[in-house]
């Protein structure tokens, strides 16, 4: 018994201290025992004279359950937990060996293994937290490597993309087909030329992910996107249904050029660099013109007399008239044929003149930013990004992605870290989407959990404007419907009040390094569930490479020594002193 209890205030009681302890055992956890309820709290204060513990739960039916709902009685009994009690705490006696996942050891109890609840760590959303050099990227690495190295059970199944942001975690999963024959490991890269480039087929996205990708600012700015895609669908095909569209959209274009009130050169002029660009068999610059008695190419029926007028131009309106359809269903790209950056940036000047944005200065102005994005991405090297030879599915995109030799690939490593922070968001973004979009539509529900995990999160998962413009945000709508389709997100960051708010709020796991920074731990208390003053002083003051743990996989908040990373992402900081005085 540790002595007599003497206050009862909120969830703080104080006893006196009655035992002959000389050891420290502040942190450690006891048991409040009256006729009815076994209360768990945890040593807080610890002097000759006082004890002062906090009561986290309750332990009912041999488990433990976080959050008390009355007070224990002044006569209850109080005592350190017996070590089969700590396995209670720790939920660990009604864990399978497939069922559960090494951590580390308890800072507190010394050797004390932490074993994490496998199905409530990875069905829910999980939020990885600490100031750089606190040990977070390294404790990550580890997490991963504990269940990839279980020697009971083999994750085969399992499907973990990381967005690396600076290419730290090859190093730490690269091997791991050498300690599991069935694991595999697989990296893409954004250096330009190098062997297994990033990829993003252009015509397996939607039209909100060219607007992402094109930057758009406002949603003014949405329907020539949209446009521009729906023309892709008629140019780039040649069926001829598609054909006779072309043929009027084009002769449409062209019939807007006469009444837009220009002189008759300025008419000519346009309607001849139109067709220079934008033309088809039938309907081009040579095309014959048929008249009573003899043909001219249309070329010479836009001639301009002496008059200064376009002699044959009722002439030429009546041919182009012919070529109107009265009714066009105009769709998107549904994805069963190529185009490229190129392909998107014709379609888009054409929309332009389509749309009559010349004669309007303010909406031309929008539309041709996005087209100049479009084509400063087309002539840049990020373009490779977007180059294929050969059309494929969604499908077998996400099989490329998963597999390798024959064999499911159970970690992709998106290396963005050649790619500035502006085009590594979209492509964050993109990503995400894709394999969202993938697994709720393509794959039978839950049948696929995919983790997303999102090395330096706060630059893409952030309170944008995508939910002004587009309606949603991904990580937004990942967070809060993705558990539901198995699509689950790992944030890993340095800086979580910078931090979407909603997503936060979602997810259900922490592992909280140390973090110093006064904002970022007002945040955390304000939007992390169980983070009191107590906690967050703790938080302050965590050594390397220790972690914080509470959450659905872990009930109890506890602070765990994680094991180093073998091997390590590259992330050590930089060896100063062994460099500046090395020798030659």
């Amino acid at each position: 018994m540790l002595g007599e209890i003497l206050e009862i205030r909120n969830n703080f009681i104080k006893i006196k201290n009655n035992t002959d302890v000389n050891n420290n055992i502040v942190n450690y956890y006891v048991k409040v025992q009256d006729k009815e309820n076994t209360f768990v709290g945890e040593i807080i204060t610890f002097t000759k004279e006082l004890i002062e513990i906090k009561l986290i739960g309750e332990i009912k039916d041999n488990k433990f359950i976080h959050g008390i709902s009355n007070k224990p009685a002044f006569t209850s009994q109080v005592s350190l937990l017996s070590t089969e009690e700590i396995k209670i705490l720790f939920g660990i006696n009604n864990y399978k060996p497939e069922q559960k996942l090494y951590l580390g050891k308890s800072a507190v109890y010394k050797d004390y293994p932490i074993y994490l609840d496998i199905n409530n760590l990875f069905a829910s959303h999980l939020v990885i937290l600490g100031n750089t050099g606190s040990g977070k990227s390294c404790g990550t690495a580890r997490l991963l490597q504990n269940l990839f190295y279980k020697k009971d059970a083999d994750p085969v199944n399992s499907t973990f993309f990381i967005i690396d942001a600076y290419g730290e975690y090859e190093n730490a999963f690269k091997m791991i087909n050498y300690f599991n024959k069935d694991l595999q490991f697989k990296s893409y890269k954004t250096k330009i030329n190098s062997d297994n480039i990033l990829q993003i087929p252009l015509w397996l996205l939607s039209l909100d992910d060219i607007c992402l990708l094109l930057e758009v600012k406002s949603k003014s700015q949405i329907p020539i996107v949209e446009k521009a895609l729906k023309l892709v669908n008629v140019f780039k095909r040649e069926e001829e249904q598609v054909i006779k569209y072309k043929n009027s959209i084009i002769a449409s274009a062209l019939l807007d050029i006469f009444i837009n009130g220009k002189t008759p050169a300025q008419i000519r002029d346009q309607i001849f660099s139109v067709l220079s660009r934008y033309n088809t068999k039938a309907l081009n610059l040579d095309t014959p013109v048929y008249v009573p008695g003899y043909t001219r190419p249309l070329r010479q029926c836009l001639l301009i007399d002496a008059s200064g007028k376009i002699r044959e131009m009722e002439l030429v309106v009546k041919f182009l008239q012919s070529f109107l359809l009265d009714e066009m269903h105009l769709d998107l790209p549904d994805g069963t044929f190529v185009y490229s950056l190129n392909d998107l940036l014709y379609a888009f000047d054409f929309a332009l003149i389509n749309e009559g944005l010349l004669n309007n200065g303010e909406v031309f102005n929008n539309a041709n930013d996005l087209r100049v994005r479009l084509k400063s991405l087309a002539d840049s090297e990020l373009s490779k990004f977007f180059t294929f030879t050969k059309h494929f599915t969604k499908k077998e995109f996400f099989n490329n992605l998963t597999q390798q030799n024959g064999k499911k690939v159970q970690v992709i490593n998106l290396n963005l870290s050649e790619l500035d922070d502006r085009f590594a968001k979209i492509v964050a973004k993109i990503y995400s989407k894709f394999l969202f979009d993938y697994v709720k539509y393509e794959v039978q529900r839950v049948e696929l959990p995919i983790h997303i995990i999102l090395e330096e999160a706060h630059r893409y998962v952030q309170n944008d404007a995508d939910l002004e413009i587009l309606g949603y945000n991904i990580f937004e709508r990942i967070a809060k419907e993705g558990r539901k389709y198995g699509v689950l997100l790992n944030l890993i960051s340095q800086r979580p009040s910078e931090l979407s708010q909603t997503v936060l709020s979602q997810c259900s796991n922490f592992l909280v390094f140390k973090i110093t920074h006064p904002a970022d731990l007002e945040y955390i208390q304000a939007m992390i569930p169980f983070i009191d003053e107590e906690i967050t002083y703790k938080i302050k003051n965590l050594p390397t490479g220790h972690c914080l743990v509470f959450g659905s996989a872990l009930m109890l908040p506890t602070i765990v020594k994680v094991d180093l990373a073998s091997p390590t992402p590259s992330s050590s900081s930089c060896d100063v002193a062994n460099i500046w005085f090395k020798k030659n």
